[in-house]
Order: C-alpha cells, then structure tokens, then sequence
C-alpha cells in the first residue's frame, strides 16, 4: 500500500515521467524481493540499514556499476524519505548512506566542423524522410531541446512568426524556445511534406513517420547516430550528444551561463556547469592568446 502511495505522489505531485516512476518502482520491488529471499522479511518499511547493505554488497558482486547501484539507492532513499513526510517512519535508513565512488562521466560534444558537415555537406532526399530528419537534427543542434521533448512536440507548440517553440519539459515545466532563420526554413521544407501524409494516425504532433505516427524515441536516436556515423568517429553519437553541443558551443561563443540554463530547461545552475569543463577549454586558448604574459610564453 505505501509503495503505490509513493507510486501516486511521483506521478502527482512531484510530475516525473511514467518511465522515471516506472525505474522507481522497479527498484522497490527489487529491494523487496531480496529483503524476502535473502531475511524472510514482507515488510521493508521496518528495514535497518545493515540489511541495505547487504543488498548493495550484492548488486556491486553481481557486476552492476556503482552508477547504476548508485540509482537505485536513491529510489530507496527517496522512498524512505517519502514514507518519513508520510509519519510512517521515524527516522531514515539511509539518511547518513554515502554514495558509491564513480568514475567521471564526460560526454564529447560534435565540433562546429562535425555539425557542418552533417548540415551542409551530407546529401539529405528531398522527400518526407529526409526533409524530416534534417530539421530533427537542426532543431536539437539549435534549441538544445531533450529527444524526449523533441518527440512530444506539438503543431501547436510551433509558432513560426514569432520564432519560437513551447516546449514541456521535466515535471511538465513549460519554456519558450527561440528558433533561427535556418530553423524555420526547414520547417518550411518539411511541414507541406508532413502535410501530404495520407494517414496521420498521430496528426497533432510535429514528427511523425511515414506510416502517420508519432515519431519515437529509438528511431531520433537511429537518426543521430546513423548521419552522425558518417562525419565522427566518436563512440557516441546521441540525441543528448546534440544537446550537449548545443551548450558547450554557446559557451564557447561566450553566451552567459544563466541563458543556456534557462534555454536548456534546467531547474539550477549546478545541472548546467557540467557543460562547462569543455568551454574551460577554449577559455585557455583565449586567455592564451589575448594576454599579454600569454604571448610572451607562446614565443618560448
């Protein structure tokens, strides 16, 4: 009973996506089967924390990664939490828990001459398909929108007098997006296309495939990675890799850190400094070449 409770307050009040609820869940009910296998005990509200971490001990044996362990600690924690505010529990088993270590993860952006390539030199077709993964590509390169808020975009999300996307982001968190110039002429390619579709199952988004329906989230990714294979060599070429880009390229433009936090949908800085140790980069090279003592030591 309490697990579904949690269940309704993620949905609820805290508005997490039916796949973050689901991951939650997914976790309970993991802790709940070992606390049953492993101590006989239906009841894990009344768990203390050696128990926990016998279940840590044997997720780290199993060859899951700290990361990983690390997640479903936090479903737990935030369980406990939940069943705290609830007064069903007094204290938190894992109020004093630290985290497991884990290696930083950095995720390379595509350079401006990657981007290029894909934009201007690869051939796109001129029918439905290509004019549609274009603008897909162009339009997570621009906006820095999320695939999973690519995916849900409306027609009437677009508004392209006035340059601009809403977008509903985490936690159905609404911002304006503006668009470029180059954005709105492929939309303007790609909407009579989209148009022309004789069985649009899904008619009120934006990307559909060429059966009518709604665009979803593995084929954004086949699209990515698929154009991307040809002009990178990097491991990996994701949606979130073009997000990513799109931050790191406006820093290094100079663009202020608190206008690509609010671009990107982010709910604090700290989410978005993690894009910063790539502008750190071109930072030096600026600060290299434009001061004085910097030129002096280039000439040794």
């Amino acid at each position: 009973m309490s697990v579904s409770k949690f269940v309704s307050y993620l949905r609820l009040e805290k508005k997490y996506s039916g796949h973050t609820v689901n991951a939650y869940q997914q976790d309970i009910l993991s802790f709940t089967n070992f606390c049953e296998d492993k101590y006989s005990l239906v009841q894990i509200e009344r768990v203390e924390y050696p128990v926990i971490r016998s279940w840590i001990v044997e997720l780290v044996n199993s060859g899951i990664s700290n990361r990983s362990v690390n997640r479903k600690i936090a479903s737990l924690k935030a369980y406990y939490k939940f069943l705290q505010q609830i007064d069903l529990i007094a204290a938190n088993p894992l109020a004093k828990h630290k985290a497991l270590k884990t290696s930083k993860k950095i995720e390379v952006p595509f350079s401006e001459e990657e981007m290029r390539r894909v934009l201007s030199q690869l051939p796109f077709s001129d029918d439905f398909e290509g004019s549609r993964d274009k603008l897909i590509i162009e339009l997570l390169y621009t906006t820095g929108i999320r695939r999973a808020e690519l995916v849900n975009l409306k027609m009437g999300d677009v508004d392209l007098s006035e340059r601009s996307l809403k977008v509903l982001g985490k936690r159905n968190k609404e911002r304006i997006v503006p668009l470029l110039v180059s954005t709105i002429d492929l939309f303007a390619m790609y909407l009579p296309l989209r148009n022309e579709l004789e069985n649009k199952v899904d008619k009120e988004f934006v990307f559909l495939t060429g059966a009518g329906n709604k665009i979803y989230e593995t084929l954004v990714y086949r699209i990515i990675n698929g154009y991307f294979s040809k002009v990178s060599s990097k491991i990996k070429r994701s949606p979130h890799i073009l997000r990513h880009t799109f931050a790191t390229h406006l820093l290094n433009k100079g663009a202020d850190l608190n206008s690509v936090k609010e671009l990107l949908g982010h709910s604090s800085l700290a989410s978005t400094q993690v894009y910063t140790h790539n502008s750190i980069a071109e930072l030096k090279k600026i600060h290299a070449s434009a001061h004085p003592r910097g030129k002096k030591s280039q000439g040794r």
